[in-house]
């Protein structure tokens, strides 16, 4: 804050640094003699409440704490680990989702009269594949040639 040019007398005119030291001194003195307020934890608590209140009205900002919040912990490669690990035991506990996971065989929960097909019998295995028709064959996935010389001479 900058020294107030047009009167150089008073608190307000001081620049930022002076007004703290100031009332930092004053606080301190409040204290030794026993005249500053202190919260109860009850008081304490109330303003804290009323606080929080006042501040998360504000939606949007509120929204912007959120995403920065968790554009932080993301950032953190080992603690998402920690958090998935977590997740993954969390549902291999429950004996009965696994067990229907595994009845399922892998299937999306769309049934297989719904899924495109690759134009050889398989099921498409990205949503863009197959859309225009080109789709993987069974081949496709290891490289490997499954019947005939796929054009290559003999010899």
């Amino acid at each position: 804050m900058t020294v107030n040019k047009d009167n150089s007398r008073g608190f307000a005119s001081m620049d930022h640094g002076r007004q703290r030291e100031i009332a930092s001194r004053g606080g301190h003195a409040a204290h030794d003699r026993g005249t500053a307020h202190e919260f109860t934890p009850d008081e304490a608590r109330n303003a804290g409440r009323k606080g929080g209140e006042s501040v998360s009205k504000d939606r949007s900002h509120m929204a912007e704490i959120g995403r920065r919040g968790g554009q932080a912990v993301s950032r953190d490669r080992s603690h998402m680990a920690i958090i998935g690990r977590r997740g993954g035991e969390s549902v291999s506990r429950d004996r009965a989702h696994m067990a229907a996971i595994g009845r399922e065989g892998g299937h999306s929960a769309r049934s297989d009269a719904t899924r495109p097909t690759n134009g050889d019998g398989g099921f498409v295995n990205s949503p863009t594949d197959g859309l225009d028709g080109g789709g993987l064959g069974r081949g496709d996935l290891d490289g490997g040639s499954h019947g005939g010389d796929q054009g290559q001479g003999a010899g």
